[in-house]
């Protein structure tokens, strides 16, 4: 088994265990870490005399990780993001340019986004960084492998920035923009790692939901009369809230608010669909709503009225198509009528008037076609 050298074999209580050789042993450490010259996390730095604490670490990292998300839910109350961090926003679809003025506005797979866990964002959010890391001319291996370094490290304690390449010194950064990381300056030497860093790899937090938010899962109530009541004191809850409602009143620990029919349209305008937004208020009903008779989380007209919404707003289908009229015969018009219904090309026709609506990506297939029926005739 392997080569003379590589390994040593020792028998103990019935028991066969291999001793790997130490230079086979660091070549194949350098290997695994992605080959060359490695760079390690280094903590052997002197004494931070501004050192940072676990809880400073975690509310840190949590307050930048909000700011992304206060942005895609149109909070004005906490600071903004940079373009950067749009123009990823953007890429994974989780906002898009509104058609009117053009600023992004969330999208509907952003507000699934919104209602994962913490950790599951963040690593959706990565993996949507790490696919555009290449145009930013930063190497994706070498990001990779300082990414996965940092699920290893140790919470609490500081790490050297000696050794980094300029592309890791520029993807480090962006990680502090993110919270995944804490530096207090650019040029300090040093950087803490997060709890956003260090869970971004496993596949579940044993250390139980330390960065989320201190409210009960639940806390809203609605009532028949489309009040909405939020025992929250979480902007972001709020700010999410106010998606698909109108904030009426905010008190230290409750706001109220009220669905409207305009603000289901707001909301359906940007890409959130009835079943999202009634998905989001059971799941998050309070516990008092489950006491009644009927043990329904919301009213069955709210949830009733919100359907209908949308589907007064769904009523009408728009359907790019081409024109086909003016045809010399009644003959030439059904065969062409016949060939786009049977190819699922035909929109709309007219029998008295020979009139065709053919959608638009079937275009040129049909008109090859009529060049061919025509020269054939």
């Amino acid at each position: 088994m392997g080569s003379p050298g590589l390994f040593q074999g020792t028998h103990l209580c019935g028991l066969l265990g291999w001793i790997l050789c130490v230079t086979f042993k660091k070549n194949l450490k350098i290997a695994l870490l992605g080959g060359g010259k490695p760079w390690s996390m280094s903590s052997a730095l002197e004494v931070d005399s501004k050192a940072r604490d676990v809880s400073f670490l975690d509310a840190y990292s949590l307050e930048r990780w909000e700011c992304v998300l206060h942005y895609m839910v149109g909070s004005q109350q906490q600071e903004g993001i940079s373009a950067d961090a749009v123009r990823i926003l953007l890429h994974a679809g989780l906002m898009k340019r509104d058609e009117d003025d053009g600023s992004p506005v969330i999208t509907r797979q952003g507000f699934q986004f919104l209602l994962l866990d913490r950790q599951a964002q963040v690593w959706h959010f990565i993996l949507q960084y790490l696919d555009t890391v290449e145009q930013r001319g930063l190497n994706l291996v070498e990001c990779l492998t300082f990414l996965f370094q940092l699920s290893f490290s140790t919470l609490g304690k500081d790490y050297s920035t000696e050794g980094m390449s300029p592309g890791l010194l520029i993807f480090l950064q962006h990680l502090r923009e993110f919270g995944l990381v804490y530096q207090r300056k650019r040029k300090v030497g040093r950087f803490y790692p997060t709890r956003l860093a260090l869970n971004i790899t496993c596949a579940q937090n044993s250390e139980g939901p330390v960065l989320e938010e201190d409210t009960p899962k639940g806390y809203i109530i609605v009532e028949t009369n489309y009040r909405v009541y939020v025992y929250s004191d979480s902007n972001l809850q709020v700010a999410l809230i106010g998606l698909f409602t109108e904030l009426m009143y905010r008190f230290p620990n409750l706001v109220v608010g009220v669905i409207t029919r305009d603000s289901i349209r707001q909301a359906l305008k940007g890409g959130i669909t009835a079943d999202q937004i009634i998905g989001y208020l059971k799941q998050h009903a309070h516990s008092q709503m489950l006491q009644g008779e009927a043990k329904q989380p919301l009213p069955p007209t709210v949830v009733d009225q919100i359907k209908l919404w949308e589907i007064e707003r769904n009523r009408l289908v728009y359907s790019e198509g081409v024109l086909y009229s003016q045809f010399l015969s009644q003959v030439d018009f059904n065969i062409l009528r016949e060939y786009a219904q049977s190819n699922g090309h035909l929109i709309w026709c007219n029998k008295e008037k020979r009139t065709l609506i053919i959608n638009k990506s079937a275009h040129d297939d049909v008109k090859k076609f009529w060049k061919r029926y025509s020269k054939g005739n």
